[in-house]
C-alpha cells in the first residue's frame, strides 16, 4: 500500500504518542509536535490514514489511536532503520566479553539486563547448543562417585555433573583427549562423530571410556531440551497502568506457559530483529520483539521482549541490537 512521506510521519507520531501517554492523537497534537502543516491539512491526513486502516477513532468526536495494521507498519519501518545506542546496555558488553562464566549464567544475565533496560519481561530460549564451537575440556573428579565437566566454548562454559567414578589421572587423560580431538569443532559434530572415533581409537580411550560415554549421553539429553530463562524484572511496569490491566494479565499468563513462550519466540530464520504485534482478538495475546542470538554465525538461542500491543518497540529493538551485535563480534581463539 502506497503511503506518502507526510502520512508516514504523521502515523509514526500517532503511534509514538499513544505508546508514550496512551492518549489519542489529534490534528492539534500533531501540529504541536512541530509538523509544518495547517490543522485542516492534518485533519484530512488523519481521515485518510483512518480510511487506509492505520488509525481508528474510539469516539466520534475524539482523537485517533493506532490499529494493529498501524502498529505493523510502524515497526516494519522502524526495523529498517533501528540503531543501537552506545550508552545502552553497557553491562551486556561486559558480560559477553568475559567468557569465564557458565553459559547458563551468561544467558540468564543477558535476559535480566535487557529486561531491566527495557522495563518489560524478557525471555531467552537456548535451542542451539549443538552449534557451539568447542575450545577446551576440564574434567574434575568429585566426592561421592561424581565427576564435574567444564566444557569451554566461544560463548561461555557448559557445566555438567556425571554420575560415575573416575580417578584424577583418567579425568586428566579424558580432558586432554577431548580437547585435542574436538577443539574448534561444534558440540553437534562431537555428538555425531564420537561413536565412529570409538572404533578407531578404542585402545586410546579404553581407560576413560566411561567418562566419554557418560559425557556424550549428557550432551545429547541437554541438546534435546529447549532451556527457557524468563527475566521478570519488567513485569511491574505492566501493572502500573490500570488501563492496561487486562493486557498485562495476558502477558503474564504467557510467561507462565512454556508452550506459548516457545511459540512466541519462533523466528523466520532471517537472522534479524523481528516483531509480532498483539492482535485485538485472541489469536496473539501479546507483542514480542525478538531476535536470534548468533555466535560465529550460528544460532545459539533466541531472545524476546514480551509486552502488550502498546509498548516501546523502538527502545526495545535498539536494546536487542546491542546484544546481537556484541555476540556477532565474538571470534574464535
Amino acid at each position: 500500500m502506497e503511503i506518502s512521506e507526510r502520512k508516514k510521519q504523521i502515523l509514526c507520531m500517532a503511534v509514538e504518542e499513544y505508546i508514550k501517554d496512551c492518549a489519542p492523537i489529534t490534528s492539534g497534537g500533531i501540529k504541536d509536535r512541530g509538523l509544518d502543516c495547517s490543522t485542516a491539512t492534518l485533519r484530512n491526513e488523519l481521515n485518510a490514514l483512518e480510511a487506509m486502516g492505520f488509525l481508528k477513532q474510539l469516539h466520534t468526536s475524539g482523537g485517533r489511536v493506532p490499529t494493529v495494521q498501524g502498529y505493523r507498519f510502524y515497526v516494519e519501518n522502524l526495523l529498517s532503520e533501528v540503531k543501537a545506542t552506545d550508552k545502552q546496555l553497557e553491562d551486556v558488553r561486559k558480560l559477553i566479553s568475559s567468557r569465564t562464566s557458565s553459559l547458563n549464567e551468561i544467558i540468564s544475565g543477558i535476559a535480566k539486563i535487557v529486561s531491566h533496560a527495557t522495563n518489560y519481561p524478557t525471555v531467552v530460549m537456548m535451542d542451539g547448543l549443538d552449534n557451539l564451537v568447542l575450545n577446551e575440556f576440564k574434567i574434575i573428579p568429585l566426592l561421592e562417585n561424581k565427576v564435574m565437566v567444564l566444557i569451554g566454548t566461544m560463548a561461555g562454559y557448559i557445566t555438567n555433573t556425571l554420575e560415575i567414578t573416575a580417578s584424577l589421572q583418567e579425568c586428566q587423560d579424558a580432558s586432554n583427549y577431548l580437547t585435542k580431538n574436538f577443539k574448534g569443532t561444534t558440540v553437534g559434530f562431537m555428538i555425531e562423530n564420537m561413536s565412529e572415533m570409538h572404533e578407531g581409537m578404542s585402545g586410546e580411550i579404553q581407560a576413560f571410556q566411561n567418562i566419554v560415554d557418560s559425557l556424550i549421553g549428557g550432551l545429547k539429553k541437554l541438546n534435546g531440551q529447549k532451556l527457557i530463562d524468563v527475566a521478570r524484572e519488567g513485569s511491574v511496569k505492566l501493572l502500573e497502568n490500570g488501563k492496561n490491566m487486562e493486557e498485562a494479565k495476558k502477558v503474564l499468563s504467557v510467561l507462565d506457559d512454556k508452550e506459548k513462550l516457545e511459540a512466541s519466540l519462533a523466528l523466520s530464520g532471517k537472522g534479524e530483529i523481528e516483531v509480532t504485534v498483539a492482535e485485538e482478538d485472541e489469536n496473539k495475546e501479546c507483542s514480542v520483539v525478538k531476535a536470534p542470538l548468533l555466535v560465529q554465525g550460528k544460532q545459539l538461542a533466541s531472545i524476546g521482549v514480551i509486552g502488550p500491543q502498546r509498548m516501546d518497540y523502538s527502545g526495545i529493538a535498539s536494546a536487542l541490537k546491542v546484544v546481537i551485535d556484541q555476540l556477532r563480534e565474538i571470534k574464535g581463539e
